[in-house]
């Protein structure tokens, strides 16, 4: 017997076998005969987490013993993807839960595909967030997420006549079985009111408040016992109707109020092209991190009796400037509900907190109208403006008084419509201010935070983001994986390093063959999904050319056309000319209200569209966007890529994740100096890139003496060729129009990221890529070279180095 009250659960094939059968009939309540996929899905899911449950309580008991400083990590996303694969993997029992399925004669792949991804978050953030959870359980951190748990997540994504059409994204429609609701974890969450002087201290008064219950979800580490966990907070209404109302015959009116309380956790990133949407986001920013702390104060109160040791039993990370507002929601919880006084809770915050910056685009980063925050938060409005005056006041005092100096830092933002700056707030109160790759770490220092590093230099650091391998090769990539294994081991999964080894196999002419026929494995299982799915017959010999990620004009997904439309018109005027077949492929998601970034998503699909179904081009070129990209998704994209596209104007990226994970697969870059291509280009070397366009300091020197696309549009005759086709409807017959827009974007607006000063470099690096995948041997040995430099860029490295320099937290014992 264990020490929870039974005994441990065997895990070979017939001990899961047993599970199964179990969970199907007594907590799926389903006859074996009649059951569904999704049926045999729960009850295998079942199964498994019955073996996480007993990972999870060793590793709660010891936390409890050992009472470890612990680290807080606060996100508005969480991109977990699916979490049956992941945990059979976690566990080691991959194997054995499918000899036990197909013993129940059911297929492990229908039921794998069934399993929906949970819908908590959009990009590289929430990706960011899920590895850095799954490394911190492997490396044995005592570690905690705390986000939201979103009813619909963002959207899901339809293309209908080429648009991007939103609608919910309803995750939960079938439960969700890795998560344990805990409505005894409750927790007030106050909004609105005013502030009253009772007893001389300002005090919060009047406001409405919602209810954040906690929903807990199980995050194993590999191959060990440490099993971490993710808190999500959902809002309920402190009534669950007016019955007075209800027996009057307002029916609405009876829930109106339970239904305002609860859109707090409805969706993901509410459009905020509206003002009651940006009121929204900001209740979901402040309900989630005030659940969050009133949590944590209550979890370290169990075991101390007063905030001494506070800084030493708590680090509360910030990912990005949306959980920001913990900041005054701590001082608030310490000196109105515990009564400290203001300098002692003030060094503890700084103790505590430590905030990482994920853009170098000022209009990114988060600012809120003071006049909102009145309205939402006075009390933290009121504690944001205590903390602006001593902090200024201590510049001067230090420094002497400058005006200029003083508006530059200050947390509030004076002209026009006053706004506190989120990202100040976050460098004045955290202890650590960390980029997240060598080149943004250095321009955050030069640019958005140069005032900054002047007074807290000691404060700036730089880690470099990473992927867990787990997830983005071993279960990503079944095919190289396994080779993987037999040529150095499966010690690659815990110590990404290890990949190094691989450099002495490029030259083996058996070993490439061998990667060669995994990439073609991988190439084909995607090329029968698109054919399944959006009836498009793709060549699996071509090169596939893969751009996915979230859309934004920054990333120029445009840019990327652009060449595709030359290769087109190449085609058509010369068809020899063009000797290499291409599979272009897009995926991602525009924000719903970003129209420019929609406008690019409907200009693909015509482009793809007018391609795809022109005779002259046959399989020499096809199009493809792929919607709703997802984390499955991705797994399913990323193995079968040749070409990773990360063509981000130089200075605007600030990492970037979905670089690592396409060369980490054997995709070879084409990309600007720009986030962690900089550093993946170290590792693999130059030779095994294609580096191209302006660098950060050209950009600069371009737009400092007038960059003027025009004279570009005219001097280069098939740039002029491809803007005059869009300008002129070639892709939009029915509607010639359609596209003026982003033709004026681009060569009568100033063209704001730089596509037509990249695009005659990016067109000759494309055509140097043709050369090189005909060289097929060459190409092999750039994919192995990148595949084996990717050792630096696991999650396990990055979370290790966030551990030892800003959270300085030590393992599980």
């Amino acid at each position: 017997m264990n020490s929870f009250g039974n005994a441990p659960r065997s895990n070979d094939a017939e001990s899961i076998k047993t599970s199964i059968s179990n969970k199907l009939v007594y907590s799926v309540g389903k006859d074996p005969l009649t059951a569904h996929a999704e049926d045999w899905l729960r009850a295998a899911e079942l199964a498994v987490r019955d073996r996480l449950v007993e990972r999870w309580m060793k590793t709660n008991r010891a936390y409890d013993q050992q009472d470890p400083k612990r680290v807080y990590y606060l996100s508005m996303e969480f991109l977990m993807g699916r979490t049956f694969t992941n945990a059979l993997l976690a566990l080691g029992i991959y194997n054995e839960m499918r000899a036990a399925l197909a013993a129940l004669q059911v297929d492990m792949e229908e039921i794998i595909n069934v399993e929906p991804d949970a819908a908590l978050g959009n990009g590289g953030l929430g990706r960011l967030a899920a590895c850095f959870l799954d490394s911190m359980a492997t490396l044995g951190i005592t570690g905690m997420g705390y986000g939201i748990r979103y009813d619909y997540g963002m959207f899901s994504q339809q293309i209908v006549d080429g648009m991007q059409i939103e609608s919910p994204d309803y995750w939960l429609a079938g439960g969700n079985p890795w998560e344990f609701p805990r409505p005894e974890v409750q927790y007030r969450v106050r909004f609105g009111g005013h502030i009253e002087e009772i007893d001389g201290k300002p005090t919060w008064v009047g406001s409405h408040d919602v209810l954040a219950t906690a929903y807990d979800t199980i995050i194993p580490g590999y191959a060990t016992e440490t099993a971490n966990t993710l808190r999500l907070w959902s809002a309920k209404a402190t009534a669950e109707m007016d019955l007075s109302a209800f027996n009057e015959g307002n029916y609405l009116g009876a829930v109106a109020q339970k239904n305002n309380s609860e859109n707090v956790t409805r969706v993901l990133y509410p459009d905020d092209s509206t003002l009651s949407g940006r009121q929204l986001r900001l209740h979901q920013e402040y309900f989630f991190v005030s659940a969050s702390l009133q949590d944590l104060i209550r979890r370290y109160l169990r075991k101390h009796d007063n905030f001494d040791k506070l800084a030493d039993s708590v680090a509360i990370h910030l990912n990005d400037t949306h959980p920001v507002l913990a900041i005054p929601e701590l001082l608030r919880i310490l000196l109105d509900e515990h009564h400290q006084d203001w300098e002692y809770s003030w060094r503890l915050a700084q103790r505590i907190f430590s905030y990482t910056n994920h853009t170098l685009m000022a209009e990114a980063l988060e600012t809120w109208p003071v006049d909102m925050l009145s309205a939402v938060l006075p009390r933290h409005l009121n504690i944001i403006f205590l903390i602006n005056a001593e902090f200024l006041a201590g510049v001067n005092e230090e420094n002497g008084f400058d005006i200029e100096r003083m508006r530059m830092l200050s947390l509030i933002e004076e002209g026009g419509e006053r706004r506190v700056r989120m990202a100040h707030l976050a460098v004045v109160a955290s202890h650590k201010i960390n980029g997240v790759s060598k080149l943004h770490s250095e321009l955050l220092r030069q640019s958005l935070f140069r005032e900054f590093d002047k007074i807290f230099p000691e404060r700036f650091t730089n880690i470099t983001n990473g992927i867990t391998p787990r997830r983005w090769l071993s279960q990503a990539n079944p095919a190289l994986s396994a080779l993987l294994d037999t040529k150095i081991g499966p010690d690659w999964r815990r110590d990404l390093s290890r990949l190094s080894a691989l450099h002495e196999f490029a030259g083996d002419p058996a070993f490439v063959d061998a990667f060669r026929n995994a990439k073609q494995q991988n190439k084909l299982r995607l090329s029968r999904w698109i054919e399944d799915h959006l009836h498009v017959v793709v060549n699996t010999t071509s090169l596939f050319d893969v751009q996915v990620k979230r859309f934004h004009e920054y990333k120029r997904q445009l840019l990327n056309l652009l060449h595709v439309i030359t290769r087109y018109n190449r085609i058509i005027d010369n068809p020899a000319s063009v000797y290499v077949k291409r599979t272009v492929i897009f995926s991602g998601k525009a924000a719903s209200a970003y129209h420019m970034a929609k406008n690019i998503i409907r200009l693909i699909n015509d482009v793809a569209h007018t391609i795809n179904n022109d005779p002259r081009v046959g399989d020499r070129l096809k199009v493809v966007f792929i919607p709703n990209y997802s984390v499955s998704l991705a797994e399913l994209i990323i193995p079968a890529a040749d070409l990773s596209e990360q063509i981000s104007l130089a200075g605007t990226e600030a990492s970037g994740t979905g670089n690592m994970k396409l060369s980490l697969n054997g995709a070879l870059t084409i990309g600007t100096l720009d986030g962690a291509n900089v550093e993946i280009q170290e590792q693999v070397g130059s030779e095994n890139m294609f580096i191209f366009g302006k660098t950060t300091e050209e950009v600069a020197h371009i737009r400092a003496y007038g960059y003027q696309p025009r004279l570009l549009y005219e001097a280069d005759t098939e740039l002029k060729q491809v803007l005059d086709q869009i300008r002129h409807g070639r892709f939009s017959p029915e509607e010639p129009s359609r596209f003026h827009g982003i033709f004026d974007e681009l060569v009568s607006f100033g063209d704001r990221y730089l596509l037509l000063a990249d695009y005659a470099s990016y067109i000759a690096t494309q055509d140097r890529i043709d050369e090189e995948y005909r060289q097929s041997e060459s190409w092999h040995r750039k994919v192995i070279a990148n595949v084996a430099g990717m050792g630096m860029f696991s999650s396990d490295r990055t979370i290790a180095d966030y551990a030892e320099d800003i959270w300085r937290v030590k393992t599980l014992e």
